[in-house]
């Protein structure tokens, strides 16, 4: 579904990534741990477009999609929950998830708020709630479900343990399971890498933007 070939990227003169190769599978978990700085979010931002490589190709659905534009990938069924949930504070629950709904059909998004609800009971019981008010752990099952709100085929989550508890962390993790047994593929970054090396299929450690190892996970 996803494969990445000879990737290269950074900011201005700084290089971050270099000759990043990787698949993904439709239903398949990736997870991708390393070091602080060690490129695993510029890596993401790469394959949603939010950060253009200098160098590689990123190909989605047999699609080339290595300069697009992040909303033509989104259209294409990539979606991004980003690091810090960045929710509307001020807004519903409800507005926020149609926040990441823009560009999607109305009966498409019909059907991903139930599905979002039926995955996470508690947003559809905060469905009104300001966003701000919630629990840490409520915001990250609100800003996974922002992303889902258009019917990816592809999910990329990065940090979403980031400040929670354990049980909620399990939680989380149980549902992006639920998630790739539907043919989602997922890659997931996480700084709690013990939890996310369970949930994965493969793991990909990155440290100072190369890849070190690839292998399959022992516990996904």
């Amino acid at each position: 579904m996803l494969e990445i070939e000879s990737l290269r990227a950074g900011y201005g003169r700084l290089p971050v990534l270099f000759d990043i190769d990787l698949t993904v599978d439709q239903g398949e978990v990736l997870a991708i741990v390393g070091p602080n700085g060690a490129g695993k979010s510029t890596l993401l931002k790469c394959i949603i477009g939010v950060v253009t490589p200098t160098a590689g190709r990123v190909v989605f659905d047999g699609v080339r999609v290595t300069h697009e534009p992040p909303h033509l990938r989104v259209e294409r069924g990539m979606a991004l929950s980003p690091e810090g949930r960045r929710i509307f504070a001020s807004l519903s629950v409800r507005e926020n998830l149609l926040a990441g709904a823009a560009r999607t059909p109305s009966d498409v998004v019909e059907g991903q708020l139930e599905r979002i609800y039926a995955l996470f009971p508690i947003l559809e019981e905060r469905t009104g709630q300001e966003a701000g008010s919630l629990s840490g752990g409520e915001q990250q099952m609100l800003a996974i479900g922002r992303a889902l709100i258009s019917a990816p085929k592809m999910l990329l989550i990065d940090e979403p343990s980031m400040g929670l508890a354990p049980l909620i962390v399990a939680g989380l993790y149980r549902t992006l399971g639920e998630l790739a047994a539907e043919g989602i593929g997922i890659i997931v970054v996480d700084e709690r890498s013990t939890e996310a090396i369970s949930a994965a299929d493969r793991v990909c450690v990155i440290e100072k933007g190369r890849i070190a190892s690839l292998t399959a996970s022992t516990g996904g």
